[in-house]
């Protein structure tokens, strides 16, 4: 009797923590599956059927819809929302990452009453706010007005419905995405390093570039995705602010979808631009886990 295998007194404890655990991750694991995977299987299947001759879908199978995505056309508007949201990307880390720096070295008074500051536009519509920079950009707004005024410009210029308006709007609605990620990894940087290497004789630009830039690249990383990845996307500011004149991957499916009422080709572009979205995703997470071995 003394040599038979005992229960583990910790088998019970095990089984409830797991149960548990399966009990917290069945409600978000529901709520993905119904409103993630299977609308994204839908768009997949749908990509692969042909139009219906009064909109809709028939249940034809054809690779037509894929095809028809390398004409020069849709090729043509894939490269322009590239560019507008690589170039919107380079804007605002080029703004953010100054302010996130001032941010994140000020005194905490000041820390949360400038956090206060960035995180304040969400809290209206963001319809609205692109309206208003109509009301901003237009020819009788408020920047030609001003400059009128000065005797700067003689005519009103020409910015609403043109990329700028687009590229304003767009850097103007996804600014704070780059700024937040960037005060979170100099909130918690050692400014201790600047120090010593200050002292063994770095200048403020070595200083930057070969310790703060590589130590912050973490945070640049994640904004660069979070502003890239909804400004290839974006359609309300290219279709407010830049009317037919700019037309971005996004306008182009919700013109599939709502217009012309071609739904399996609408989902062919869905999902070609789900391909470019992967890409910056695979990217990012590539380099933390390289940087997770290096650790």
């Amino acid at each position: 009797m003394a040599f038979l295998p005992q229960k583990s007194s910790h088998f019970p404890l095990k089984t409830r923590k797991t149960r548990q655990l399966l009990l917290l991750l069945l409600p978000p694991t529901l709520w993905l599956v119904i409103f993630f995977i299977i609308p994204l299987v839908i768009v997949l299947i749908y990509s692969f059927l042909e139009r219906g001759t009064y909109g809709g879908i028939t249940w034809e199978f054809t690779l037509r819809n894929y095809q028809r995505l390398a004409n020069d056309l849709y090729l043509n508007i894939f490269a322009r929302s590239l560019g507008l949201a690589a170039l919107t990307t380079l804007i605002c880390l080029i703004i953010g990452y100054p302010l996130a720096f001032f941010i994140a070295t000020v005194s905490p008074r000041w820390r949360n009453l400038l956090l206060f500051l960035v995180i304040i536009p969400f809290w209206t519509n963001f319809l609205v706010r692109t309206y208003a920079w109509m009301i901003i950009l237009r020819s009788e707004g408020l920047i030609n007005t001003v400059l009128q005024s000065l005797n700067l410009i003689q005519e009103p210029l020409n910015l609403l419905f043109t990329p700028f308006a687009v590229i304003v709007g767009l850097i103007y609605g996804y600014l704070p995405f780059m700024i937040l990620p960037l005060y979170a990894i100099l909130e918690r940087f050692n400014f201790s390093l600047v120090e010593a290497a200050q002292d063994l004789g770095a200048n403020d630009i070595k200083t930057f570039f070969r310790i703060i830039l590589p130590l912050t690249s973490p945070g640049i990383l994640a904004g660069s995705i979070l502003v890239f990845i909804p400004a290839l996307g974006a359609f309300i500011t290219p279709d407010i602010l830049g009317g037919a004149k700019t037309v971005m991957i996004g306008n182009l499916i919700q013109n599939q979808f709502l217009q012309a009422r071609h739904w399996p080709f609408g989902s062919a572009l869905s999902m070609g631009l789900m391909l470019l979205v992967l890409i910056p995703v695979l990217i990012y997470f590539r380099s933390s886990n390289s940087e997770n071995s290096i650790e």
